[in-house]
């Protein structure tokens, strides 16, 4: 097990925080991680982190309910088990397509919401039973910790931190 030097600046304040990120990156310092107890807007693009792509799968997981919506109420209404509902036959599905549209819908809604959570889940690496990985318990209450890798330059590191507003400033081992 292969242990490096990181960099743990913390923050009490976002807007304090959001400046520091711009700064380190002016400086060109790669930010390994940012824990925060709550999202901050603007934050993914201030590290100049790829948009992400959730609303594609959001929109993919939608055309799938769709679907499967669709061969459903085909199959049970029509194929299987056709009725005559108030004197009205249902033997053709576009002729009952305006009594299926609420089916459809959420159908979609929620194949769509459903998947999107496992695909961010899994995608965030996030189970049950999971240790929680922030280095500092304060992270989840009221402090932001930036973490950055230390190569060869902790001394300009930690004075540009401490430029930035950082209320500590610790060098720790972190295990690979």
């Amino acid at each position: 097990m292969e242990a490096s030097k990181v960099i743990h600046a913390i923050y009490t304040d976002d807007d304090v925080l959001m400046s520091a990120v711009k700064k380190v990156k002016a400086e060109r310092y790669h930010i390994e991680e940012i824990y925060t107890p709550f999202p901050v807007h603007g934050l993914d693009h201030a590290m100049g982190l790829a948009p992400t792509r959730i609303a594609i799968t959001a929109f993919i997981y939608g055309l799938i309910g769709l679907t499967v919506a669709t061969v459903m109420m085909n199959y049970i209404m029509i194929e299987d088990w056709p009725q005559d509902i108030g004197g009205k036959p249902s033997f053709s599905y576009l002729e009952n397509l305006p009594a299926f549209v609420p089916i459809m819908f959420e159908l979609t809604v929620f194949f769509s919401a459903h998947l999107m959570v496992l695909t961010f889940y899994l995608r965030s690496r996030i189970w049950p039973f999971k240790e929680a990985e922030n280095p500092d318990p304060r992270t989840t209450d009221d402090h932001f910790l930036m973490e950055i890798a230390v190569d060869g330059n902790q001394e300009a590191l930690e004075t540009l931190l401490a430029g930035t507003g950082a209320v500590e400033v610790n060098l720790v081992d972190k295990a690979h």
